[in-house]
């Protein structure tokens, strides 16, 4: 039996994000446009380190996907929304938008002029990355950072754009 497997989404994937990583992040078809919510860079940004949750709340892990953008790239709003929060967390310039369903989509660094009220559109930029970022003098000299939660759950804000069901072996013959 002959089969293929499909997962066109690993190609958006540094080389420098493990295989193991890769698979469990981003290794499907695109979502239908009716159900995805759009990236938050223009055209389909190199993810530079993937979502990896801690196995326990207090641990350490990585509660987002962090996306290869230079200093003064535009962000856009996956979705449409509300701004929750605009604001300094640390040293970092934060930008939270909360969506109908209650999930609230945080990026860093992010300098924007919108405020806490604010309504945005999918597509409609919010901002620009600047300021120091946690991938400065890694990979890549700079990132957006991407977070989803659900109330205090993290969640990969992949699965928002991409299909990371597993991918399926097609038979080649019926």
């Amino acid at each position: 039996m002959l089969g293929l497997v499909f997962s066109p989404a690993s190609a958006l994937v540094s080389p420098a994000v493990s295989a193991a990583t890769i698979s469990r992040t981003a290794t499907a078809a695109p979502l239908p446009a009716s159900l995805a919510w759009g990236w938050p860079l223009a055209g389909k940004p190199v993810v530079t380190r993937a979502f990896d949750p801690p196995a326990q709340p207090w641990l350490s892990g990585h509660r987002g996907v962090d996306l290869a953008a230079p200093q003064g790239a535009a962000v856009l709003a996956p979705t449409s929304g509300v701004v929750s929060f605009s604001g300094v967390v640390v040293n970092r310039s934060v930008l939270t938008i909360t969506v109908d369903n209650g999930l609230r989509l945080s990026f860093e660094p992010v300098f924007s002029p919108l405020r806490a009220g604010d309504t945005v559109v999918r597509g409609q930029q919010i901002g620009a990355v600047k300021g120091p970022t946690h991938c400065d003098g890694s990979v890549t000299p700079s990132c957006l950072h991407w977070g989803v939660r659900d109330g205090n759950d993290y969640l990969n804000p992949l699965q928002f754009i991409l299909d990371l069901r597993p991918s399926v072996l097609l038979s080649l013959m019926d």
